[in-house]
């Protein structure tokens, strides 16, 4: 993949995860528009409202993890990594466990591990928990994700992707996550690795 169709899929991942909430709230204000029934009014007005928060998560979320936040080398806070993470994940099938240190990570380690928790979370079709683990000295960048739930599995083009070799099938806008994230792994000689079992998959890096 050559650097224009990266940054075209790319790109086309930020638009998909856009389309559905916000096509969702302009439903909702349509409802609202035309209906007089009380009930159906405030049921609009909790789509929208639910609709308009999940789309802004993302946005917050996808400006940090696949945008160039801040300058050369900047750091950021992991608690506001972790609420990142946290708003993403907020009202789908997958919990997530983790009290961040106070502790600031190069943007780049702090990108991987955002990157790493959407990959890992795409391994529970029917929900579970996502536990994420830092080091002993939470300054130092490192971490371990572990998933579990029913199901949990890892897809094999995204191991072929995050391993750095090109998928059996062509990239899209979903699959070109992992080739981020491979990016990111490699730009940082993280050593990410990704293992299935006992029901769990983990990512780890550092």
């Amino acid at each position: 993949m050559n650097e224009l169709e990266f940054s075209a899929f790319l790109v086309s991942r930020v638009c998909h995860d856009l389309v559905g909430p916000l096509g969702a709230v302009v439903n909702g204000l349509e409802v609202l528009e035309d209906e007089r029934d009380a009930a159906m009014r405030a049921d609009a007005i909790k789509l929208v409202t639910s609709s308009a928060t999940q789309a802004l998560a993302r946005l917050q979320f996808m400006r940090i993890a696949f945008g160039a936040a801040g300058s050369a080398g900047a750091e950021l806070d992991l608690g506001e990594v972790g609420r990142l993470i946290s708003g993403l994940l907020s009202g789908g099938k997958v919990a997530l466990h983790w009290e961040p240190p106070h502790a600031n990570w190069p943007k780049d380690w702090a990108k991987l591990l955002m990157n790493a928790a959407v990959i890992a979370a795409d391994c529970l079709p029917r929900g579970g928990t996502l536990r994420i683990d830092v080091g002993p000295e939470p300054a130092v960048a490192g971490f371990k994700i572990t998933v579990a739930g029913q199901g949990a599995r890892i897809v094999e083009d995204i191991e072929r992707s995050l391993h750095g070799e090109t998928p059996e099938h062509p990239t899209d806008a979903r699959g070109v996550q992992a080739n981020l994230t491979y990016r990111l792994a490699k730009q940082l000689n993280a050593g990410l690795t990704m293992t299935a079992r006992d029901g769990q998959v983990e990512l780890v890096a550092g």
